[in-house]
């Protein structure tokens, strides 16, 4: 089965919870601010969305560069294995962007670029010039952080702490998990 790369994001500050939890799992994991990385495969992926307590989402690290221009971005992104992901049929918006401390600062133009470069990919792994985007969906998640990108998708849907058991909601402002 094939192993992925993978990245459990929670609110800054529990990230030693969410270590201990995965730990607890049987995964080795790399604490950084906001979430913990570590790697496994399809079933795995269902198993930590299905019974992570204080993970926001998981997400699959498709990859990760460093670029100044908006060219090496559109190359960048390109170059990544986007066939082993997605098919040429299925849909992948570029629904989460972010920068910071960043040369490439316009999110508007980074999701745009990335689509692009994405769409590109596909052409040319497939064979189909024409990708409907009418099947299975794929949020794509673009973050660069002082130049250091790192692209994703999410495995989760909506936010794990939306996972319906409690239907009436509280005064605390709080999400599940953080609670």
């Amino acid at each position: 089965m094939h192993k992925f790369n993978l990245i459990a994001t929670c609110g800054q500050g529990i990230e030693s919870i969410l270590t201990k939890e995965l730990k607890k799992m049987g995964y080795q994991t790399e604490t950084e601010n906001g979430f913990v990385r570590f790697s496994g495969d399809q079933s795995d992926i269902l198993k930590t969305n299905l019974w992570l307590r204080s993970a926001d989402r998981v997400k699959i690290l498709v990859g990760e560069f460093h670029t100044l221009r908006f060219d090496d971005l559109f190359e960048s992104v390109k170059k990544l294995p986007w066939s082993e992901f997605i098919g040429w049929q299925d849909s992948f918006p570029v629904s989460e962007a972010h920068s910071r401390d960043s040369q490439l600062f316009s999110v508007p133009d980074i999701q745009r670029i990335t689509k692009k470069a994405i769409v590109e990919s596909l052409r040319l792994s497939t064979g189909h010039q024409i990708l409907p985007e009418d099947g299975k969906l794929f949020d794509i998640d673009i973050r660069i952080v002082k130049n250091n990108v790192r692209i994703m998708i999410d495995t989760s849907g909506e936010s794990l702490f939306k996972r319906g058991y409690r239907t009436e909601h509280g005064g605390a402002p709080l999400k599940e998990n953080f609670a």
